[in-house]
């Protein structure tokens, strides 16, 4: 084991505080409460949980560093020559639900893994709108090509074709949404510089996406609409997401790992949009697409 965790670690909960100011002061009515936690069998971190917003339902910036004697079968499936090996890990994850249906959900991770004398990268950002804007599809996708453009060890169309596999449902066969992108395994001396411009990123790929769409008018049909869609969020979530299986498989804290759920979801029977509507076109764009030439 190296020192490097200790030191991403940092990283990680000084780009906390960060992002927790800024979505703090862009909402504008509540705080977010941060819950230190700390566990002599696992780790510690900081849960940073804010609800009851003016411009977020929901949204959670958190930051965790943990040690295990095991590694979970979440890792083993793809490494089995680390199966029985200890490991350490730390990661930082956002999920930001606004309340206004037009605007969109955002999550992103970071994080990093060692065991065994391996060590490596992963992290992704996707976007999930509930009606969807191709000019919105446009600014997200273009601003993490920028930042992939910036870095040799970054290549944007192989990571989107990535995010685009991973954030697909199967059993609806269809994406949870914009996709964004999605990597792992990156372990190149220019991996912690990658990362960090990448955390750099989250602020201009996202706020003008709010700016555009947290104050728009809405009603019950289109809340109606938010909750369904959201049950697709949930959905992923607890079926496929790589990140909340290692949470539970490593016993971690079931509050920090759980909190990426939106605060509330429904689900409808065999529920289908009318031909024509905006709910009809939001799902259309739900499948891979060239978002830089669009």
């Amino acid at each position: 084991m190296t020192n490097r965790v200790d030191e991403v670690a940092a990283g990680f909960f000084a780009a906390q505080e960060r992002l927790l100011s800024t979505f703090e002061q862009y909402d504008g009515r509540r705080r977010f409460d941060r819950r230190p936690w700390a566990r002599d069998d696992l780790g510690h971190g900081t849960v940073g949980i804010l609800e009851g917003g003016a411009v977020f339902e929901r949204a959670a910036v958190n930051v965790s560093a943990v040690a295990r004697p095991v590694v979970p079968e979440a890792i083993t499936a793809t490494r089995p020559h680390l199966a029985g090996q200890p490991f350490r890990a730390t990661g930082i994850s956002l999920v930001l639900h606004p309340l206004n249906p037009y605007a969109p959900s955002f999550h992103a991770n970071f994080r990093y893994f060692e065991s065994g004398g391996d060590w490596w990268f992963g992290g992704g950002l996707d976007l999930t709108p509930m009606y969807g804007f191709a000019e919105d599809g446009r600014h997200f996708h273009r601003t993490l090509a920028a930042w992939c453009a910036r870095h040799p060890d970054a290549p944007y169309e192989q990571w989107k074709a990535e995010c685009d596999r991973y954030f697909t449902i199967p059993h609806r066969r269809e994406m949870r949404g914009l996709g964004g992108v999605f990597f792992d395994r990156l372990s190149t001396p220019a991996a912690p510089a990658v990362v960090a411009d990448g955390i750099d990123t989250l602020e201009p790929a996202y706020l003008p996406l709010l700016d555009r769409r947290c104050h728009l008018p809405y009603g019950d049909h289109q809340r109606a609409w938010q909750l369904h869609r959201r049950g697709r969020y949930v959905e992923f979530n607890l079926g496929y997401d790589r990140g909340t299986r290692f949470g539970l498989q490593t016993s971690a804290n079931i509050e920090a790992v759980l909190v990426s759920l939106p605060p509330h979801a429904t689900w409808t029977y065999d529920h289908s949009p009318a031909p024509g509507s905006p709910e009809a076109a939001t799902l259309a764009l739900l499948q891979p697409r060239d978002w830089i030439t669009a």
